[in-house]
């Protein structure tokens, strides 16, 4: 992990002043797991999808749009971004959480690295495993109660990649 951290603190601000890095795939694929490591390798923040509300009906493109508000656009112009952090056990959103200008952001979620805000990032990454691996993840995390919504959020993302082509886009990709 340290290598590619050093790779991408050699690459140009991409935001403003920050290498903007996303952390994209599909569901369990194994994007929070990695963006953790990566963050921690590069000594910055990582910012999850799962921090924004995102309704199941509406897809995974949808949530985009507040990170965009709340933190990107005020990173471009050098200034500190903010949001509120959606705690989805209570249902309601929590804290306020306070992005800095910094050397490097890690953002990660599906959607993170969408053709629309290709032109921030520094560096792409794109996480994948086989289908079936990647239910049984979901399910091991969320409970088997989720498993009809887990059905179609799964159409929803294949979809949304498809069209976005999201993968093609990356500077690297990993099988987990």
């Amino acid at each position: 992990m340290n290598s590619l951290a050093d790779r991408i603190r050699s690459l140009p601000p991409s935001c403003g002043p920050v290498r903007l890095v996303a952390v994209d795939g599909p569901a369990g694929a194994g994007k929070t797991t990695f963006a953790k490591r990566l963050g921690a390798a590069l000594a910055c923040q990582v910012i999850h999808s799962d921090d924004f509300p995102v309704p199941w009906e509406e897809g995974p493109g949808h949530w985009f749009h507040a990170l965009e508000e709340q933190v990107l656009h005020p990173l471009q112009h050098g200034q500190p971004g903010g949001f509120r952090r959606y705690d989805w056990v209570r249902g309601e959103y929590a804290e306020q959480v306070t992005v800095p200008v910094a050397p490097a952001l890690v953002i990660e979620g599906v959607g993170t690295a969408r053709a629309s805000a290709a032109h921030l990032l520094a560096f792409a990454v794109w996480l994948e495993a086989a289908e079936p691996v990647r239910f049984a993840r979901v399910l091991e995390r969320d409970g088997p109660g989720l498993e009809p919504r887990w059905r179609e959020w799964f159409a929803a993302e294949k979809a949304w990649f498809a069209a976005d082509r999201t993968r093609e886009r990356a500077d690297l990709v990993i099988r987990t």
